[in-house]
């Protein structure tokens, strides 16, 4: 019996760090038109003002395209907007709390790392996605450590195990191509979590269709 999945399986854009919102908004439109099913808004670098101005821009596109908005570090501001939930690292406080603050039929996921164990206690916690990652080299983040195929059969293997009417979702992420993202669902992923490779495409419309037919090969 397959379990149906509290995320959506598919492209899961992840905001690009670019100061030009137009652009931004353009390139969301055409990942979303291209099949992307999820978009994370993770901005590290902008300063405060112009966050938030892109923070409200992308929210609003998002919100017109029905299109998921799930924020990365702070799931304050993701049950403040009402978005579709948050994503939580290492340093951005207890999953135990953000669960508990957002509503329920928000989603909240965390990063794993190379950590099977993470995953296990976020499954635990019934959280709705466990990513695990860098899978490759990762221009976005250099020094991540590297998780591996069996990270993610692992990974899978508890996924499975600790789901109940539902199955919480497999994410990989980091320097994930078209050309080597094949094996990360063979070995089980749900979800691809993708950057640098989407957005940076010179077509981010085909680039977002190529990744979403990896689905349905």
């Amino acid at each position: 019996m397959t379990l149906p999945l509290r995320f959506p399986r598919g492209l899961y854009g992840i905001t690009p760090e670019w100061d030009d919102t137009v652009r931004l908004l353009e390139a969301i439109r055409a990942a979303q038109a291209g099949g992307m099913v999820v978009l994370q808004w993770r901005r590290k670098l902008a300063s405060p003002v112009l966050h938030q101005q892109q923070l409200h821009a992308v929210h609003q596109l998002c919100t017109q395209l029905s299109l998921p908005l799930i924020i990365n570090d702070d799931w304050s501001t993701a049950r403040a907007l009402h978005t579709a939930g948050a994503h939580l690292g290492k340093n951005d406080g207890a999953i135990e709390a953000a669960r508990s603050g957002l509503a329920p039929q928000q989603w909240l996921g965390t990063s794993c790392y190379d950590q099977p164990a993470l995953a296990e206690r976020a499954l635990q916690l019934e959280l709705d996605y466990v990513a695990f990652g860098a899978m490759y080299p990762s221009v976005i983040k250099p020094d991540a450590p590297r998780a591996t195929l069996d990270t993610l059969r692992q990974g899978r293997a508890l996924s499975e195990h600790y789901a109940t009417t539902t199955r919480a979702a497999v994410v990989a992420i980091g320097g994930i191509t078209i050309a080597n993202a094949a094996p990360l669902i063979e070995a089980g992923v749900d979800s691809l979590a993708v950057i640098s490779s989407l957005f940076e495409a010179p077509d981010v419309h085909a680039q977002a269709l190529a990744f979403s037919r990896l689905f349905h090969s």
